[in-house]
């Protein structure tokens, strides 16, 4: 885009509200965000249109959208799109970057052209403990970057794990995935924590993060499946 990105949705003016995302289980809005005479498009996820779950403290979705983002930048792996949380038409909530794709191209038509992105969203959702990676949460941008969305119920001090993507289990982590991790549990038990996630996670939920990271060090292999639900659904 050549701006900066966080600073055009952390500041930007809403300049229009384009309509709601069906299907979405929260209230998704599409707007376009416009500043010094750039614009973009983005997603926004108010906090007042979270419905409650009972695992999940009430109104903190918005949050752990955007630190997966900061998870995902201190990882170095550039998978969420760029996410912030700001006061928006109804209230403060999540406003991330719109990625155009093809919604008829995800997770399950990719092919094994994409293993090497795949191994390492499968590793992120891993490490953020991802509740609901559907194969439509995976995107296919026009330059072949593969993007992930919808990281409302991330960061569970709790074993939350559900997704599609099983393949690798009981395979070895790849040697540079293991090393990203390390430094991500550098910052985490250091004093280098990646800025802003103690203001969207609980210091339990830091701490699960850091106990998540550390385990899949010692063990160096991608887990399998365990007793009960480990899918989402729909899987789409």
């Amino acid at each position: 885009m050549g701006v900066d990105v966080i600073s055009l949705l952390r500041d930007g003016d809403v300049a229009e509200v384009e309509g709601l995302i069906p299907w979405s289980s929260n209230v998704t809005l599409l707007i376009r965000v416009a500043r010094n005479g750039n614009e973009t498009r983005a997603i926004y996820k108010p906090r007042r249109g979270e419905r409650q779950l009972w695992d999940f403290p009430d109104g903190t979705l918005h949050l752990r959208e955007a630190a997966a983002y900061l998870v995902s930048q201190a990882l170095g792996w550039e998978l969420v799109p760029p996410t912030i949380v700001r006061d928006g038409p109804y209230g403060v909530g999540a406003v991330q970057l719109f990625i155009p794709h093809d919604p008829e191209v995800h997770y399950f038509t990719f092919g094994e052209k994409m293993l090497p992105e795949m191994k390492r969203i499968a590793l992120f959702d891993l490490v953020v403990n991802n509740a609901d990676r559907k194969a439509g949460h995976c995107l296919l941008a026009s330059d072949g970057h593969v993007w992930v969305i919808d990281h409302g119920i991330c960061f569970h001090t709790q074993p939350k794990l559900r997704t599609v993507i099983w393949e690798f289990a009981g395979q070895p982590i790849p040697p540079l995935l293991l090393k990203d991790l390390q430094y991500l549990s550098g910052q985490l038990n250091g004093e280098t924590m990646p800025g802003g996630l103690a203001e969207l996670l609980s210091p339990a939920e830091i701490e699960a993060l850091a106990r998540r990271i550390d385990a899949l060090l010692r063990a160096g292999v991608y887990p399998s499946p365990g007793p009960g639900d480990r899918y989402p659904w729909p899987p789409v």
